[in-house]
């Protein structure tokens, strides 16, 4: 009897599929928080080339893996709240195939998000590595909203201004540090010397 009451339930399995699936996002969330950094360096390492196009991609690929985790996670926080409500039984088909869903995703993400290796393939300017920023570019077409676009773009101006040095800093700095205590002894030495070079003159 004791054992029909330790029986697994769905509800029990669907919050372990949930907290199995909540445990790889976060992997991926580190490693692709080492490749969004590179693509990052990348992109401004191609800007410092004058290849625009290319520095985009880039920022479009790290774009479009940070907005995949960022889906991926929101779906499951509001999965773990179904889950976790007392009405599972009637909402059941819904979390499984959420969870379905979400394992979709994460395999997208491992598929597209590759390694270093991948990133640094943007800096290639071989056959095979045309090919393949041909081949993300075109796959990004058709997967990055037109918000997440501006939003490449609005980064892409952003570097391309810190490549170009044109920041506050710059405005600031020569007219912040002048030694005022100095003005007035300069004017005094150039008064000085005024009645020596007249002299010099009248002789």
């Amino acid at each position: 009897m004791g054992g029909k009451q330790s029986k697994i339930t769905e509800q029990d399995k669907a919050i372990l599929d949930m907290k199995i699936q909540r445990d790889r996002l976060h992997q991926y969330q580190r490693r692709i928080t080492v490749l969004t950094n590179k693509e990052t360096e990348i992109a401004k390492q191609l800007l410092a080339k004058g290849d625009k196009k290319r520095a985009l991609l880039a920022l479009r690929r790290k774009k479009y893996q940070e907005s995949l985790l960022s889906k991926t996670d929101a779906q499951l926080e509001q999965l773990e709240k179904l889950t976790a409500s007392v009405e599972f039984a009637q909402i059941q088909k819904d979390v499984v195939f959420g969870l379905q869903q979400g394992t979709k995703v994460l395999s997208e993400i491992h598929a597209e998000m590759g390694g270093i290796e991948h990133v640094e393939k943007l800096m290639e300017e071989n056959a095979e590595a045309i090919a393949y920023q041909n081949e993300i570019s075109e796959m990004l077409g058709t997967r990055i909203t037109a918000q997440d676009e501006e939003e490449v773009e609005d980064e892409l101006a952003a570097l391309e201004a810190e490549m170009s040095g044109v920041n506050q800093k710059l405005p600031t700095v020569p007219n912040a540090q002048l030694p005022v205590s100095e003005r007035p002894t300069e004017q005094k030495q150039a008064q000085e010397s005024r009645p020596e070079r007249q002299a010099m003159l009248a002789s």
